[in-house]
Parts: structure tokens; sequence; C-alpha cells
């Protein structure tokens, strides 16, 4: 399908066509002259050959026609159609509490949680994808949607400071990724919790409980070592300090992977973790595969591609041709060099 970036600029066909009208009959005139004219006129014209002029005309003509259409921006691209996928409703709940600056897990726990998730956001096929942030408060950060370019460019611009109440409200987590799912459903909902488990709520495991029993699978995966990091943090000017508790003593945070598991077994689905090792996320994506999928309706579109190059070098490669084309009777041209010699 062609659009047009400009499309205003094609009322300038009008003054052409006239102007083509114009000439056509202005043309005719000169076809119909006095008598008197007719020997001038053939003399004058003798030194033309009036088929290579009106060849010129056309392709001067046409390069104007060409030009216009280029300013105008012609784009090609496909209409939005609807489409029917078949897919689950997939929310990733991301920890945003400064533990998962600890670095433990390299190149940190939080960067790693990003690059696994988006990985695992490009091997979806059908489902629609939600983004929640939580830390002392949780929120919905990207609603559900088909659009996982979209998804993977939220992903890359969560941070440890977008929420300034700090903690690991795993419960909270869970609470916002049940109002993400429209209450008419009974299935196909997934949650997938990412933390290092350092809940200071407690109520995580009902409300999994819950959760379940409302249709909702939660899976969880824990993200760090056993051993633990200290909680760097990054100071005005570049100067890197750790997180200490109310006595000045140094805190290590560790990952919690109990936790973790009791909710996932409590949801009804599975634990995974993420470490220094290649992730084993696949457990959680062969659940899901696995799952019976609703049908959904979206869209498949193709952006539009500018196309005015193609048609202005044309323009310029017929303006070029009909400047250049010779318009003289050669066997006139002829005639005179002889007679001049």
């Amino acid at each position: 399908m062609i659009e047009f970036r400009f499309p205003f600029i094609l009322y300038l066909y009008i003054p052409l066509i006239l102007l083509w009208v114009g000439w056509t009959i202005q043309g005719r005139k000169r076809a119909v002259l006095p008598e008197t004219n007719v020997r001038l006129r053939a003399r004058l014209m003798q030194q033309f050959d009036l088929h290579r002029v009106a060849w010129k005309n056309r392709l001067m003509m046409l390069a104007m026609v060409m030009l216009v259409f280029a300013a105008s921006g012609p784009q090609i691209g496909i209409r939005l159609a609807p489409v029917d996928r078949k897919g689950v409703d997939l929310v990733f709940a991301i920890d945003v509490s400064t533990s998962m600056n600890a670095e433990d897990v390299k190149p940190s726990r939080l960067e790693k949680s990003k690059f696994e998730i988006s990985q695992m956001i490009r091997q979806l096929k059908g489902d629609r994808v939600a983004l929640i942030v939580f830390a002392g408060s949780s929120h919905m950060y990207l609603p559900l949607t088909t659009d996982y370019e979209a998804a993977r460019l939220f992903l890359d611009q969560i941070y440890t400071d977008m929420i300034p109440t700090q903690g690991t409200a795993l419960s909270s987590a869970l609470q916002t990724g049940l109002s993400a799912f429209t209450e008419d459903d009974s299935k196909y909902k997934v949650l997938v919790m990412v933390s290092d488990g350092e809940d200071h709520e407690g109520q995580a495991i009902d409300l999994a409980r819950k959760a379940a029993d409302r249709g909702m699978m939660i899976h969880t995966v824990g993200v760090g070592t056993g051993s633990g990091s200290l909680i760097p943090i990054n100071g005005k000017k570049g100067i890197r300090s750790y997180k200490r508790d109310g006595s000045g003593k140094l805190i290590t945070s560790i990952l919690n992977e109990g936790i973790l598991r009791d909710i996932a077994d409590a949801g009804g689905g599975t634990y995974v973790r993420f470490d220094n090792k290649p992730a084993n996320f696949r457990a959680i994506m062969t659940a899901i595969d696995s799952m019976e999928k609703r049908t959904l309706k979206s869209h498949m579109y193709s952006e539009y591609e500018d196309r005015f190059q193609s048609f202005a070098i044309l323009s310029l490669g017929l303006m070029i041709v009909g400047m250049l084309m010779p318009t003289r009777n050669k066997a006139q041209e002829e005639w005179q060099g002889r007679f001049v010699q």
C-alpha cells in the first residue's frame, strides 16, 4: 500500500495538467496559420525535427510529473490487518530493590535478570506480556501488550532507583500481578517473579495460594548466590560505597531460595535460578508452552518506508535526457555545413 508524507503537494498536478492542455491547444493553433505565413513557417521549421521536439516536451513533462510525485513523499508499507494469535497473558514482576545491585551475579543481579527476561520475551509467540516493578511497593510498569519490541525497550529502562520506598514486597507484587489480568479469565494467566527473595512482609505464600485458586500460575526466579555479596551504592561524583545497617556494619545480601521455592509451589509453578551459569529458564518456557492457549486478536503491520528517492532519480534522469536530446534537423545541418564550406 502507498501512503504520502506530504499529500498536499499532489495538488501541483492540477497546474501541470492545465499547462499540458494549454501547450497542446497552442500547438494546434500554430498549425492553422494564415496562408501568408505558411512559407515563412516552413522555412523556419526546416531547421527542427518536429518528432524529436515532441518527444523532448513529453520527457520534460514526465520529469515534472515524477518530481511532484517524489516531493509528495511516497511511502510503501502494509495496511494494519487483524490476526488471531494463540497465547497466554504473561506478567514479569521484577525486584528493583537496592539489593538487586549486588554483584555476586555479573554484571549485577538486576542486569542479569533484565538480560535473561529479554531472552525469554524473544521466544514468545502470540502471548501478551506485561512488566511490574517492585521494591517496598509495586507498580504496573507496562500493561499487557503483544509489542515485544516495546516490552524490551521498557525492560531496558528498569533501574533500582525507580521506587523510592525500599524493601522487597513480594506480596505487593503478587497483588499487582493479579490486577493485571481481567476478572473473567479463569486460566491463561502466568506470573514470573524475579527476585533475590528478601521478603520483608511474609504474606507472599498465602497470596500465591489465593492467586493459584483464581487460575494464575506463578513461577519464581532466584537471582544471586548462597554466599551473597555487598550492596554497592554509587554516590555523587562516581564515588562508590556499600550499604550499611543502622549500627554501621556492612550488609551482605544473600539469595533466599526458600521463600521463592515456597511461592512457586503454592502457585503451582516452577522455581529456577539465575546465577553466573547459563540461565535455566527453559523449564519456565516449557511450562508456558504446555499451557492451554486462548485466541487473542492483535494486528500485524509493517512500518512504511520512504520511496521518494527512486522517483527523484527517475525525474532527474528524464530531465537530463530531455535537455540533451538534439532537436535540429540533421539533414539541414549537413546541407548548411556543405554550403558554408
